[in-house]
């Protein structure tokens, strides 16, 4: 097994393990957008937001397929 197949092993199962937990990643997602709000003083909060939604659809996109 090269190292590219065990690269994709532990894609394939971060995947999984947070598609199993999805409820529980979301909660996650907001505390490091606030964080990187308060380290940045707001200046990209509309950024963050966005990237904050896409992280949360993801992770119910993901949770589905299962």
């Amino acid at each position: 097994m090269g190292l590219f197949d065990n690269l994709k092993a532990a894609a394939t199962k971060a995947g999984d393990l947070a598609s199993e937990h999805a409820d529980k990643l979301n909660p996650v997602v907001d505390k490091v957008g606030d964080l990187v709000d308060k380290k940045t003083d707001g200046k990209y909060a509309d950024k963050v937001d966005k990237a904050q939604d896409a992280a949360k659809k993801a992770l119910h996109d993901q949770s589905e397929k299962k």
